[in-house]
């Protein structure tokens, strides 16, 4: 249960957007993490930009272990932009590694990297098929601001 549970309290974040074109969108955001379901699960709110600016992405991560496949079983959904995405999450090395599939169909890889008590780098890729090279396509720069 430690895998994630790190992440209990509220960040803010520096967010990175690659664009298929090329191009690259700032924006800033908050994240949010806590306990659900008796302490079977975290879930999480990731919200950009801060608020109380309009949102432009508000989703949630419901994050369940599940001992039989010894993993997290992961469900993101961005109700905003009709966004949903599940994936299994497990420890590797220093980092956090989920592997999975979004609405679209596409192969998705999100990693927790540099993680310290106070900070961490995530790192959101894709790609169409195992053939493929994995695209960054979001980074999350997280400080904490609440424990």
């Amino acid at each position: 249960m430690d895998l994630y549970g790190w992440l209990i309290g509220s960040w803010e974040m520096d967010t990175v957007v690659h664009l298929d074109d090329g191009t690259i969108q700032n924006w800033d955001g908050e994240c949010h993490f806590g306990w659900v379901l008796e302490g079977r699960a975290i879930q999480d709110i990731w919200i950009r930009p801060r608020r109380p600016q309009p949102s432009t992405m508000y989703g949630t991560t419901l994050r369940i272990f599940d001992p039989g496949i010894d993993g997290w079983r992961i469900l993101w959904n961005d109700p905003l932009n009709r966004d949903h995405s599940s994936q299994i999450g497990r420890a590797e090395g220093k980092d956090i590694v989920q592997l999975g599939h979004d609405s679209r169909g596409l192969k998705t890889r999100w990693r927790f990297t540099e993680i310290t008590a106070d900070s961490f780098h995530w790192i959101g890729e894709e790609r169409s098929s195992e053939s493929d090279p994995w695209q960054i396509t979001y980074e999350h720069f997280a400080r904490r601001t609440k424990p």
